[in-house]
């Protein structure tokens, strides 16, 4: 068996909920030997964020929520009382041996216990110390306690999401949590790459307004370019036209015409000579004018066939397009199915033996990701570790928890 890119590197995993969570999964999933510190008792909030919960030999649900399932396979986990001093000096000893600690405390949080970066960086000075926030270790609101759907609202995406005319709408999932993930993950591969040349750690202050902001990419651009403030457009696009869904004889479709071709390809298909021939929509500048003309006219075609007629012929003719799934639908669709994204994990808890998980989405041809854990329940792997990687016995460890250690 291959080795993975990420083998040799160890994690100090202390996120929990759903931001940092997502960073250490992709990190694990490539290698990365993962612990996730969790409170004794406690453990990540989400543990408790359902139903639904994985479901026991007894069809009874067991303490482990769907929602703790999405970002946590790929580590070992193990209980550390950080209210103890016993605990923090266990904690310490462990980071001694570890290349990354990713954390998503409040500002100044781990300082008062010892475990701050500044407090760290001297003892440990090729540690990598990523702190995941919802504003920062700087700024006026660095202090606030930060929340996915108060970053999606405050970094600007919900005043361009949802249906002109309604109260903003936030994304259906927690996807400034996800986005800070991905960005976390990154520059941690980034400082790896630095420390692997020059023997420096660092610190990396990633956060979810930041990030919000970042991600408003071309609706974002086109504001500072512009000066005009975006509006929500429900399904339309504010650069493309035809962009949006259309209502078709049994349901729904997507149409995407990306340039001037693929429109005229939906004229064909759709028998609308007087809209390809029409000079106001020639070309897509013309048709963004006259937007709402074009998008009036287009119903009345959309519904002379069914959704799959569409997809098909519009496939058949180059021209972007394809169903509104529900979700089980997506999960059935043919292609998704054929790219494996669908995984299923031994789990010690689930009646059936094995919890399903949605798959790392990314394909790598010499070291592909490898699923070595299901998502551990709480402490599962606290005596492994501490044998494993500080060499303590078994009576060092009965000891360590005896004291409250662990």
């Amino acid at each position: 068996m291959s080795a993975l890119p990420l083998d040799g590197v160890r994690i100090f995993d202390l996120t929990r909920i759903l931001a940092g969570p997502t960073a250490t999964q992709l990190l694990g999933d490539l290698g990365a030997d993962v612990i996730k510190i969790e409170r004794p008792g406690q453990g990540d909030d989400t543990r408790k964020w359902g139903p639904p919960y994985v479901k026991g030999p007894d069809g009874e649900d067991t303490s482990e929520s769907a929602y703790y399932l999405c970002a946590n396979r790929s580590k070992r986990s193990i209980t550390i009382d950080l209210a103890s001093a016993d605990g923090i000096a266990l904690a310490k000893r462990l980071i001694g041996e570890c290349d990354v600690l990713v954390e998503n405390f409040k500002v100044g949080s781990l300082a008062r216990l010892g475990l701050g970066y500044d407090q760290l960086k001297d003892e440990f000075p090729g540690l990598v110390y990523c702190s995941v926030t919802g504003f920062g270790q700087t700024g006026p609101y660095a202090e606030r306690a930060g929340y996915d759907f108060l970053a999606q609202g405050m970094g600007g995406i919900m005043s361009v999401t949802g249906t002109p005319g309604v109260e903003p709408v936030k994304v259906g999932v927690g996807i400034a949590d996800v986005m800070t993930g991905m960005y976390a993950a990154t520059n941690i591969l980034a400082a790896l790459r630095h420390r692997d040349r020059t023997g420096e750690g660092q610190h990396i202050d990633v956060c979810l307004l930041d990030t919000q902001v970042a991600w408003l990419v071309n609706e974002g651009t086109n504001y500072l370019v512009s000066g005009e403030v975006p509006k929500p457009l429900g399904n339309e696009h504010p650069n493309i036209v035809p962009y949006k869904v259309f209502p078709t004889a049994d349901g729904h479709v997507i149409l995407a015409c990306g340039n001037d071709r693929q429109f005229q390809g939906w004229c064909d298909v759709a028998g609308a000579d007087e809209l390809k021939n029409n000079p106001d929509y020639a070309t897509n500048p013309l048709r963004l004018k006259n937007r709402v003309a074009l998008y009036a006219a287009m119903p009345d075609y959309m519904m002379t066939k069914t959704t799959d007629e569409w997809v098909a012929a519009l496939e058949a003719a180059k021209v972007p397009c394809g169903p509104v799934n529900t979700i089980d639908r997506a999960f059935a669709d043919p292609q998704v199915q054929a790219r494996g994204m669908r995984i299923d994990l031994p789990h010690p808890l689930a009646g059936e033996g094995t919890v399903p998980l949605i798959a790392n989405p990314v394909k790598l041809s010499g070291t592909p990701v490898r699923y070595r854990y299901a998502p551990p329940t709480l402490g599962q792997h606290t005596d492994e570790v501490l044998a494993e990687i500080l060499g303590l016995s078994e009576a060092e460890i009965a000891a360590e928890r005896d004291k409250g250690a662990v």
